[in-house]
């Protein structure tokens, strides 16, 4: 007996590991072998389930649910027990809806057609717009319920800027939008008094706002949603239900309409369907723990043994997967086959557009579907209000089209007709029927063109189209490179004088994305004229010939590091402009108080820059080229020159001979004079100006000559305008002769 048992466990260790390995089907046979080796009920229940598990991995669902009949005669199954058929099912249904290798599908599909003025959080009208600082709009109420930190459902963000009482609405947009959907927005305010309302537990006040809400925005999934809960709580189940289905129909792959729909199934008993919707739901998010927990729930009720009768209980599930019609476009089907037939018509076409609705069936839309049944509600209130806490504050408005349920009964019959191939104007028909729906997939919110006017997108500082839009935490726009102008001369709003010293030392001056989109759709002429001034500025600000932006300050040699501290406006926007352009350079000059700065000056890459907290920065640079200055000018308060560059004069022969000699001769000559500086000095040369460089091969391979000459001339105890002559002289032999002269008058002075 005990080498059965120890031969059993080896066989059901075999068949843990195959199922690890996916190989379902060898599992499942040594499952159904080990049941013959065990009496005992609860082993056997155990063994049915695992067997069970393993058909429905291999994709034998028929075989897989007569085992769970089985199992379900010896014990009741536990929700454990069927987390991996509720795992299968939906797995299956994600692969058939063209859902497979999406961890999220809702959210490739949460904004569907009309992406521009949606919040990614409610996926409803925009209201209220705030800005974050990545760019990003959303519904003030919605960033309201976040939690801190917050995250941005875009791009993921997590600012620092977690404050939200800081957050204003961004003003610009929200002039926009009231007036461009004036009668959304009124529909959005009829939500918020019906949500109130709700709250207060007048259920039918609220009831009404929302049907008025519903004739002015017909298509809107959100409202819909909402009624489905509002109804729900009246007991009004059926209309309930009737709000889920348009809701889903409106937004197929919204998750929440989806849990709405599957809610008011269960309340009306309807079980065999609530769970096709509950799978449904999963596939559409994985992490959904309410789907999860009522689908559990229903499975497990399902499979409960009830005397004799479980044979007779349990369905076919898999005509689950055989019976659904695809999401797309079209309404789930349910799990039976005796689905009402409300929902199969409302699932049946696409949206239709509000705007090409006639008066007439826009008087049949229907302000409750009470008006065509009442019915009881009997039993445990209604699983809609599970998530009630989630929906206390209804979250959106104004979205897809929707319209009456004749119409859609109207056009039911029409496709039915359409598909017998009929003799009465068949290729015709099709035809209209494809026009038909290729306007109904129109998106509301097309702009209407009498509306749009450039004022509206204006920048208020330089008075132009928005260009690389920004918003501040006030809630105002301007024009990038305008707001940086103005908070390098103070960090504070230009309009409205709030302080932006946290926005300004965070160095995010992310654009407004939805801002850039509506200028790009709307203002397509007007933003090419925009990009070409701004085209035309930064190739004049990039010219390093012409208007080169001059840093007047001290002296610069080439090869030579040049730390600077900058906080002056006019020299923040000069290191600004240069780093936009990708220049990174500027000339460096000395004072010179008749001209303004000197004829002869050292060209300086930057190299880095960091930034500090009230605009301040360290900007790290390197000298690169000398010129001399051909022209003195300004330019938005800083100083520009047109300059010409200087190269050293090469020679040949004898003299190239002689040159060499002496390069050497002053190389060794400073070397000493270096060597002999006391410790201390020596450290603080080299770090300011790093260590000297060694002697060049070939002194003159550069143009600028030897760079060990440039650094000598800057460590040396010399003034700037004793400096300044060896920068422009071009002749080498009279640089070095020049340094040794130098080097020998501070020896002997030394020696004194």
């Amino acid at each position: 007996m005990g080498t059965e048992g120890t031969e059993s466990n080896v066989m059901l260790e075999l068949a843990a590991e195959a199922f690890q390995a996916k190989n379902f089907e060898l599992a499942a046979e040594i499952y159904e072998c080990q049941l013959q080796d065990f009496s005992d009920l609860g082993t056997q229940h155990e063994l049915l389930v695992k067997r069970a598990e393993a058909l429905a991995f291999g994709g034998k669902l028929s075989e897989a649910f007569e085992v769970y009949k089985r199992a379900s005669k010896i014990n009741r199954l536990r929700p454990t027990q069927l987390e991996n058929l509720m795992e299968c099912l939906a797995n299956k249904i994600r692969s058939k809806e063209g859902l497979a290798g999406q961890k999220h599908p809702e959210e490739g599909h949460r904004c569907g057609r009309n992406d521009a003025f949606t919040c990614r959080m409610c996926v409803g009208f925009l209201y209220e717009p705030v800005t974050l600082p990545c760019g990003h709009c959303f519904c003030k109420k919605c960033l309201d319920r976040e939690k801190r930190p917050i995250s941005c459902r875009e791009c993921k963000d997590s600012s620092k800027l977690t404050d939200l009482p800081n957050y204003r609405v961004n003003v610009v947009l929200s002039n926009l939008l009231a007036k461009w959907f004036p009668s959304q927005l009124h529909a959005v305010q009829l939500r918020h008094e019906g949500n109130a309302l709700y709250a207060e537990n007048k259920l039918e006040a609220a009831l009404e706002k929302y049907n008025e809400a519903i004739i002015i925005a017909p298509r809107d999934h959100l409202l819909f949603s909402n009624r489905s809960l509002i109804n729900s709580s009246l007991k009004k189940t059926e209309d309930a239900l009737a709000d889920a289905e348009m809701a889903c129909r409106l937004k197929p792959f919204w998750l929440k309409g989806h849990l709405r729909k599957a809610q008011a199934l269960t309340a009306l008993k309807k079980t065999e369907e609530a769970l096709t919707e509950y799978l449904l739901c999963i596939s559409l998010e994985p992490e959904s723990k309410l789907a999860k927990l009522e689908a559990h729930k229903l499975l497990s009720d399902i499979f409960a043994p009830i005397l004799d009768h479980v044979q007779e209980r349990i369905p076919d599930c898999t005509g689950l997967l055989s019976s659904r019609t695809r999401i797309k476009g079209r309404l789930m089907s349910t799990l039976s086959s005796n689905c009402n037939t409300s929902s199969l018509g409302l699932y049946k076409e696409g949206s239709v557009n509000n705007d090409s609705l006639t008066s007439q069936e826009k008087s049949m839309i229907p302000l409750a579907p009470s008006a065509m049944k009442e019915t009881d509600f009997t039993g445990v209130k209604s699983a809609c209000c599970a998530d009630k806490c989630e929906d206390e504050d209804f979250c959106g408005v104004c979205h897809p089209t929707v319209i009456d349920r004749n119409h859609l009964v109207k056009r039911k019959h029409s496709s039915e007709e359409e598909a017998k191939g009929g003799s009465n104007g068949g290729p015709c028909k099709r035809l209209k029927l494809e026009v038909a729906l290729k306007q109904e997939t129109t998106s509301w919110s097309a702009v209407v063109s009498d509306l749009i006017d450039a004022a509206d997108l204006e920048c208020s500082l330089c008075m132009r189209l928005f260009y690389e839009p920004v918003t501040t935490l006030c809630g105002h726009t301007f024009c990038l490179k305008c707001l940086e102008r103005c908070l390098d001369h103070n960090a504070k709003c230009p309009l409205c004088k709030e302080d932006l010293s946290e926005f300004l030392a965070q160095r995010r001056f992310s654009k407004t994305v939805l801002m850039e989109h509506l200028i790009a759709k709307y203002l397509p002429e007007e933003l090419a004229e925009r990009r070409i001034v701004n085209e035309e500025e930064m190739a004049e600000l990039s010219n390093l010939n012409k208007n080169v932006p001059i840093f007047v300050c001290t002296m610069a040699f080439p090869t030579v590091p040049c730390p600077l501290h900058i906080f002056e406006p006019c020299y923040r926007l000069m290191v600004r402009r240069c780093m936009e352009t990708g220049t990174k350079q500027f000339g460096m000059c000395l004072s010179d108080s008749v001209k303004g700065f000197a004829d002869y000056g050292c060209i300086l890459e930057i190299r880095n820059v960091e930034f500090f907290a009230d605009g301040r920065s360290v900007v790290d640079t390197i000298g690169k080229r000398r010129f001399k200055v051909i022209q003195h000018s300004q330019r938005d308060g800083y100083n520009t020159a047109d300059i010409e560059y200087l190269e050293d004069e090469k020679v040949e022969g004898t003299e190239e001979a002689e040159l060499r000699t002496l390069h050497d001769a002053v190389y060794d000559q400073a070397v000493t004079w270096v060597n002999s500086l006391k410790a201390e000095q020596k450290e603080r040369i080299v770090g300011h100006f790093g260590p000297m460089p060694e002697k060049d091969a070939e002194p003159q391979i550069s143009p600028n000559g030897p760079s060990w000459c440039w650094w000598l001339l800057a460590v040396m105890p010399l003034e700037g305008r004793a400096q300044l002559p060896f920068l422009a002289l071009t002749s080498l032999r009279d640089r070095l002769t020049g340094i040794r002269r130098v080097l020998l008058f501070m020896s002997r002075n030394r020696s004194r």
